[in-house]
């Protein structure tokens, strides 16, 4: 079994990238604490993981998340053999994420430093993702509803 689930913060913002076909690649690394502190100096250290979300799900970590904030992954573990432009023959690991999530709430990640760019802050009902709304995007109907069942 290849399950991996994953939990931190991205040390980057992740790059959102087409293939020649036009498919949606998008890489990050996520920064994973790790579960004890160092021995000599009491300070917890991190993982730098890399992670790969092809399609809707890379399309939408790259239109949610940005440097700094808490993300949760589950995906495979993938190793990739290939050649760096020196003929040497490298060997890299990353997480193909297959779903993702949200681990702050919407209100402690507005409480923070983030700002979500201003393409974020719309409607996107293909994602779940809402606007607040304000009391003027509300009109009061004249008509009666005397045939609602509530």
């Amino acid at each position: 079994m290849n399950q991996v689930v994953l939990m931190g913060r991205l040390a980057r913002d992740p790059e959102l990238r087409r293939t020649a076909s036009g498919t949606a690649v998008t890489s990050f690394t996520l920064a994973v604490d790790r579960r004890f502190s160092n021995r000599e100096t009491g300070e917890r250290t991190a993982d730098f993981i890399d992670c790969v979300a092809w399609r809707q799900t890379g399309e939408n970590i790259a239109r949610f998340f940005s440097k700094g904030q808490m993300c949760a992954v589950t995906g495979s573990l993938q190793i990739r053999d290939w050649t760096d432009r020196d003929g040497n023959k490298r060997r890299s690991a990353e997480v193909v994420v297959d779903n993702f999530y949200f681990p702050e709430s919407k209100k402690s990640r507005e409480g923070s430093s983030y700002s979500a760019p201003a393409e974020q802050k719309r409607n996107d009902f293909d994602t779940g993702y809402t606007a607040p709304v304000t009391g003027s995007d509300f009109a009061e109907l004249d008509e009666d509803d005397g045939d609602l069942p509530f």
